[in-house]
């Protein structure tokens, strides 16, 4: 028809508002994009000693990496081979040099394999090597350990961060310890929301008041094939605030940095679901995983160098502090926005040139559950008639 706006293009729009509300989409994302994504459980420092382990559980899969007796670290399921009862209980632990059945009494080692049954006889032609924990793949990348629950082909970690392998050197990653322990806060929102938000710079200034006093109007995004990062240089301007000219003032020199990162606070997130929030006193990670088509929960904790000076102390602290106020105000935002999204009044939003990260995203996203480029849900249990894209 004459005059009308010609149609724009999908790359220049958002994902529709549907995909963050419905059940059939999170079981597609579930088995396309979860279950072959790499997702972080640990630092080799949390677990130093022979039978240290963390659990990460993860759409109903529990998963445990284990510093076997040998000194290797190695990633189970954790699930007893005779009747699947769950062998070790809590985010972390020490299990020693064995684990056993709390239901029947089998007996693994740390290394994985079966060594004890209970009424051995009663099993005929039973042999124990054939019986061992069930392999997890696993990946450390700069001390993190990463699991996969199912290897599709895809790249290694290291490989997706390697655009960023220059700036990642510096930071000593390896010898990082953690500071305290790994919380875990439920957010009422589709975990694609926690995403679009952290690799969003365009809210910066409009409703992050504390970083823009701290960063000025000097924000960075980019994006590459499986990262986002973004960044803010302190400025010297000190903040009304607090916690944030305490931070500005008495942040001290780390000595393993290079000086164009003395006073540099960088974000790298990488696909789907997870962050490292790096700064010069301490580096976080954030991992965002869906419960349910409207609710997920956020996993993080913060790591550090052994530093004993009262001022390394302080400013972590007033860190802490500062981004307690960040996370608080980035809660209302994805809830004002998931709440929309339960309207069927909206489909899609244009996204602007500079919006790369969202783009980026929406891309993969498309090319992997192509049900994604509709604008409307189709009936319920399409689910089960996905075949799945490539990614």
């Amino acid at each position: 028809m004459q005059g009308e706006a010609p149609p724009i293009a999908q790359d220049d729009l958002s994902l529709p508002g549907w995909i963050y509300r419905d059940a059939d989409f999170l079981a597609v994302e579930r088995e396309v994009i979860f279950r072959r994504s790499w997702q972080i459980v640990c630092h080799l420092n949390d677990i130093p000693h022979t039978g240290d382990y963390h659990s990460l559980d993860f759409l109903g899969e529990s998963v445990i990496v284990l510093r076997g007796e040998d000194g290797q670290v190695r990633a189970f399921h954790n699930f007893c081979r005779h009747r699947a009862a769950r062998l070790l209980d809590g985010p972390a632990g020490q299990c020693g040099r064995r684990i056993t059945c709390p239901y029947h009494a089998w007996t693994y080692d740390s290394i994985g394999r079966l060594t004890g049954v209970p009424h051995r006889r009663e099993f005929p032609d039973f042999q124990l090597e054939d019986y061992p924990l069930r392999p997890v793949q696993h990946e450390v990348w700069q001390g993190f350990i990463f699991i996969r629950l199912e290897d599709h082909g895809g790249p290694s970690v290291a490989t997706m961060m390697a655009p960023y392998s220059h700036e990642i050197g510096p930071y000593r990653m390896e010898a990082l310890q953690p500071l305290g322990r790994v919380t875990l806060r439920p957010r009422a929102v589709n975990w694609k929301n926690v995403g679009d938000n952290y690799s969003d710079s365009l809210h910066i200034n409009v409703a992050h008041p504390g970083l823009t006093r701290l960063f000025g109007q000097g924000y960075g995004l980019e994006a590459q094939e499986w990262v986002d990062k973004m960044w803010g240089h302190l400025v010297d301007l000190p903040s009304k605030n607090r916690s944030e000219r305490f931070y500005q003032t008495y942040l001290p020199s780390v000595p393993h940095l290079p000086t164009e990162r003395q006073r540099l606070w960088t974000y790298f997130k990488l696909w789907p679901n997870q962050a490292f929030d790096i700064y010069p006193d301490q580096i976080d990670f954030m991992q965002w995983i869906p419960v349910s088509p409207t609710d997920c929960v956020i996993r993080e904790i913060a790591y550090v160098h052994a530093d004993d000076r009262r001022e390394m102390r302080a400013v972590r602290y007033a860190n802490w502090r500062i981004n307690r106020q960040v996370s608080l105000e980035d809660k209302e935002l994805i809830e004002r926005v998931q709440q929309g999204m339960g309207s069927r009044a909206y489909v899609t939003g244009p996204l602007g040139r500079n919006e790369v990260s969202l783009r980026s995203f929406a891309r993969r996203m498309r090319s992997l559950i192509p049900e994604s480029r509709l604008p409307q849900a189709p009936p319920p249990g399409w689910s089960g008639r996905h075949s799945g894209g490539q990614g």
